[in-house]
């Protein structure tokens, strides 16, 4: 797979971004509709009622956090700038199949990331029948 990098910028200290990415409450305001972290896995349930186990690669609180996210390695990394975070995800070999859906999902992801983080604006419409599966950008 073509990998890829994704970079945004967040008002919120690096600690409160980093939490959100690892903690079951910071995954679940975001990301999956929730998550169970146990036995260094996590356990993704989305809106469509799909799960997903992603085994954790490396947690490095404040900076690093990587896991197997749908076979292809993603890493988070943040770095404290003035005024906020910089987050930098990268995503590297994953199947060619997957490269496009995955490429556009980490946008809407982080986007929902970086309103609720900064905002406490969930932007999900938390519809299982409106999801990413039918079309819609805000599951």
């Amino acid at each position: 797979m073509r990998g890829f990098r994704w970079k945004i910028f967040f008002r919120s200290p690096v600690e409160k971004v980093y939490d959100a990415l690892t903690s079951d409450e910071g995954r679940a305001s975001f990301w999956a509709e929730s998550t169970r972290e146990s036995g260094g896995a996590i356990e993704f349930t989305f809106p469509n009622g799909e799960s997903y186990t992603a085994n954790i690669l490396e947690q490095s609180a404040p900076g690093v956090f990587s896991i197997r996210y749908f076979g292809a390695r993603t890493t988070f990394s943040l770095s404290a700038e003035s005024g906020g975070t910089i987050l930098v995800l990268e995503v590297d070999d994953g199947t060619e199949d997957d490269w496009l859906e995955s490429y556009a999902g980490w946008i809407s992801v982080l986007m929902n990331m970086k309103s609720v983080v900064d905002f406490g604006a969930d932007l999900r419409n938390h519809d299982p029948k409106k999801s990413w599966d039918q079309g819609f950008v805000d599951n």
